[in-house]
This record gives structure tokens, sequence and C-alpha cells, in this order.
């Protein structure tokens, strides 16, 4: 069994600080700033500059100003954003069917956002920059940030879901070495919007985008759908943190098979939870080759095979028996999608892995990885995964703490505790319930 120890091994690059209290309650947020509370960031008194449309030359946003994006702004036509560190970036307040501030870089647009651990980029609610300190940050203030590319996917071309069927919105091509520019140190909130059922923004969308982009130390908290949904592409990003998704941590399809390297996934058991079917379907990680609509079969080439390394999956306390929380499984395989999992850790779901019976589990493989599940720890329904050996399989209904890992990891209210990991950026990435 692993020990704090080794979780600290599987983390060491992201330093994560929690107490124990409910969010929007005050203390300090990630990358050195203050938290996502009803107080407003200093930000707020700097002037507004409001952008609509698309951008199809070149242009920098300033530190010294915030952007506030109305409807969706789509970079394209050979043109470059540049986004300096530390400026802010809000929505003006959504109209009934109109997407509440999407940023998109399509297939013919970069972007360039540097931030620093110190000044981050920041996507966040219009509440938290409007000078009234009693408004609260709500899921869904903010549209979410979509990248789209020219790298494989395995329907050779599709529209981006979330937004209207136009030609800029559609991703996917044959260069894997594909390259959409750069994103480092940024933090999305409270993003997320719903064009239609089932067919939502999420805070962070990456759409055939090849591993020529980089994409390193971004955080997504408090969205409405996933925190992060990769649709085929090659990108390999590393230093991710998805906190408290109303659907899944980690979203991947249509053939992603790159890489995801030094991430974490931490459920809120305060989040909303999307549903299918009418029952609540929250994963810490769901992944598919493809849709029914797409190939019944799910047999579409390439496979969605993501390789997942030091990736940290954190669910809740056992929640039966408690109303209104919903969370299934740690990660769940299906429709034909495959996986590597090596020095993973996943704990506080039901059921820690489920390989759907439409699933690859005969091809996927685990390696020197923790599992525990309230009811199950791995489930391969049809075929076994391949065993790469070093892994712990625990099945526990009462208590969550496995692996060195306790509260408050797990959201239960009582005394504020803090658990520090210590990292190589101290500071970047706290964390507050």
């Amino acid at each position: 069994m692993k020990n704090f120890k080794s979780l600290i091994g599987l983390l060491s690059i992201v330093a994560v600080s929690f107490t124990a209290c409910k969010k929007n309650e005050g203390g300090n947020d990630s990358f050195a700033n203050r938290s996502t509370s009803a107080a407003d960031y200093s930000q707020s008194s700097l002037p507004v500059v409001a952008v609509s449309g698309d951008i199809t030359s070149s242009v920098t946003w300033t530190a010294g100003n915030v952007y506030e994006l109305s409807g969706v702004v789509t970079v394209r036509n050979g043109a470059t954003l540049t986004i300096q560190a530390g400026t802010y970036i809000k929505a003006s307040v959504n109209t009934a069917g109109v997407q509440n501030g999407v940023l998109v870089i399509a297939k013919d647009g970069t972007i360039n956002a540097v931030g620093t651990a110190e000044n981050p980029i920041v996507f966040t609610s219009r509440r938290l920059l409007d000078g009234d300190a009693s408004t609260l940050g709500i899921p869904g203030d903010f549209g979410g940030v979509i990248i789209l590319g020219n790298a494989k996917i395995n329907v050779g071309d599709k529209l981006i879901e979330g937004l209207a069927n136009e030609d800029k919105y559609h991703y996917g091509g044959n260069n894997d070495e594909d390259s959409r520019g750069t994103f480092q140190y940024v933090r999305i909130e409270y993003a997320g919007f719903q064009l239609a059922p089932n067919v939502e923004v999420n805070g962070l969308t990456l759409g055939g985008v090849g591993r020529g982009t980089t994409i390193d130390h971004v955080q997504v908290s408090y969205g409405l759908d996933d925190g992060f949904e990769f649709f085929g592409g090659t990108v390999s990003p590393n230093n991710l943190i998805a906190l408290a998704s109303d659907d899944d941590q980690f979203d991947f399809d249509n053939g992603f098979t790159g890489s995801l390297t030094d991430a974490v996934a931490i459920a809120d058991k305060n989040s909303t939870h999307s549903t299918s079917g009418g029952s609540s379907d929250s994963n810490g990680i769901e992944s598919d080759n493809n849709a029914p609509a797409e190939d019944g079969t799910f047999s579409l080439l390439p496979k969605t095979h993501p390789i997942l390394q030091n990736v940290s999956v954190f669910g809740t306390e056992n929640t039966s028996g408690i109303a209104g929380l919903g969370y299934r499984n740690g990660i769940r395989e299906r429709r034909g999608s495959e996986i590597s999992l090596i020095d993973v850790i996943v704990s506080g779901y039901p059921r820690g892995i489920v390989f759907d019976t439409d699933a690859n589990a005969s091809i996927s493989d685990i390696t020197n990885t923790s599992v525990h599940g309230f009811t199950s720890s791995i489930t391969a329904a049809v075929g076994a995964y391949v065993d790469g050996g070093g892994n712990t399989l625990v099945v526990n209904g009462t208590n969550a703490s496995y692996f060195g890992v306790s509260q408050p990891w797990y959201n239960t209210p009582g005394t504020p505790a803090t658990v520090t990991l210590p990292g190589w950026a101290a500071g970047w990435s706290k964390l507050v319930y």
C-alpha cells in the first residue's frame, strides 16, 4: 500500500493546501492569490475592455485591464492572442441562448498565454470583479476556453461541442505535431455553458490539439461541465488541477492519444452533478472512443488511449444514504476506449476503476497504481486489463483514509485542517474548501 511519502512523490510538482471549510468561505486560493470568495479581486478596480466577435489580427491583452468577453470570441485567420501574466478575463452578463463569454482559439489561430506562479492569467466570474464584495462567483458565470487544432481525431473532422455549427468551430486534421501556441499558469473558474442538453462548454476544451502545443500549470475550478475535455489529438499537458466539476474532472474522446502527467482531480461534495438517463454521471475520469451515433461498434481509429502518469483522483467520503451526492466512478472506461495508468492513485468513489462491457479492458494496462472503492476497486466486465504489477486494490465501504490520504481531502466538515504537499513552486496550487 502506498504511504503518504509515496503520495508526495506522485504529486511532487504540485503544492496543495486544503482547509476543511466549504468553498466561498475565505482563505487563500490557488497560484498565490486570495480565495474565490465573496470579496472581489483587487483587479476589479482596473479599466474594463469589452471584447466581442472574431480576432483576425494579432493583439495583446495586458494586466493593466480587465477584459470582458461578450458571446464567443474567436482567434482565427492566422492571428495570435497574447495574454500577459496577471491578466484577468470575465464574461459579460449572459442573454438567453447566447454563449456566456467563451474564448475560442480556432485551428488557424494561436494563443500565447504565459502566466507565472505569482501572476497567473485568470478567467473568472464577473461577480468577483464587479466592485461588490457581497456577490458570489457561480458556476457558469464564465463560458470557458476552447482550443482547436489540426491533429488527428477518429472522425476526421468535427464541430466542437457547445458552439453553433460554423466552419471556424470545426477541428481535426492530419498534423499530430500541430501547435496552437502556449497556455501556462492559467486558472479558469466558474466556467460552463449549456447550448442544449448534453451539449456544453467545459472549463478547458481541447479539440484535435497537437503535441506541438504547450499546456501546463492549468487549474479549472467550480465548472458546470467537465474540468478538462480532450477530443482526439496528441497534446500532452502536465501539471493540471481539476477541482469541483459538475460532471467529470477529466474526459477523453474521439481518439485522444496524448499523455497526462502530474495531475490531480478533486471532487467536492458541495458540487452539483450532471445526469445521464436521469441519474448522476459524475466521474473522476471518463473515457470514450466515440459516441454511439458516430460508430455503434466503437472501433474508429485512432483509438482513445490516454497515458496517465503520476495522476491522483480523489472523491469524497462514503456518500451512501446522503441525498444529493452522486459520484459514480473514479475512472470509467467505456465505448471502445483504452487507457494506460502508471503511478496513479484513485480513492473516495463508490467504484475505483470500471471497464464497461464495450471498453477495451484487455488493451489497457495498470502499473504501480493504488485503487480504493467503497463498493469495488477494479471491475473489468469483459477481458482483463494488463496487470503491470505493483498495484494495490482496496475495497472499504466506510473509510476513505487510504494510501496515506485522509481528511480534509474528502471534504468532511469538522475542525479545519491543512494538508500540504511540498513541491517545486510552493504557493502555486493552494486549493481551499
